[in-house]
């Protein structure tokens, strides 16, 4: 019986191993076609035309919303009111809240930077007029913006987290099996070292 633990062992490793690299294959499918394919639009960025499409609406605070945004002594930067937020989303179709504001003596500036855009408003303290404006890049800028976690928030920077290390695990257990099944496949090796030599090469000679 003894002899049969070695074989045994191995099929344990080789069931959780396959079981591990599944999973976290299943994990970060998404994300690594979303991953490869913005890598080639990023790229090639300068091959591919993308016209910016900028919206600019006006509007005017209420006074009663007006009224709570008295300059304060000494601050320069800090969030709108709650209630003055939710008017600015509600009308102008953005997320203010929470957003820290640039604020002056004569008005308040809030940038809002966002994955495949731009976005900023500002507000007169004397009058409440309100300049608001939208820039759209398109699909392409916000799938980019995705790829390098720009202006995506932080849930999205969770995922990535998650995702980074769902690959690592990924690719560990892929080579742990690479290195099980290369007694029966002699290219494994060579195929691995490829891998490993051209980027090297390249970065190295190409590189400066």
């Amino acid at each position: 019986m003894d002899s049969h633990l070695p074989s045994r062992r191995r099929a344990y490793w080789l069931k959780t191993l396959h079981q591990w690299h599944w999973i976290s294959s299943a994990i970060c499918l998404l994300g690594m076609l979303l991953f490869a394919v913005t890598g080639l639009t990023l790229n090639n960025a300068s091959h591919i035309e993308s016209k910016a499409v900028v919206t600019t609406r006006h509007a005017t605070l209420p006074q009663d919303a007006l009224g709570q945004l008295a300059p304060a002594p000494g601050r320069k930067k800090a969030p709108l009111p709650d209630a003055v937020s939710r008017w600015l989303d509600r009308e102008l179709d953005t997320s203010t809240t929470g957003k820290p504001a640039e604020w002056s003596a004569d008005e308040i500036y809030l940038s809002l930077p966002r994955a495949g855009g731009d976005a900023w408003l500002s507000i007169d303290l004397a009058s409440g007029d309100i300049e608001y404006e939208r820039t759209d890049r398109g699909w392409i800028s916000y799938l980019n913006d995705l790829h390098k976690g720009r202006n995506t928030g932080l849930a999205w920077s969770w995922f990535l987290d998650v995702f980074a290390v769902a690959c690592l695990v990924f690719s560990l257990t892929g080579l742990v099996l690479l290195k099980l099944h290369a007694g029966n496949r002699a290219a494994t090796w060579p195929m691995v070292g490829l891998g490993i030599v051209i980027p090297v090469v390249l970065a190295l000679l190409f590189i400066h």
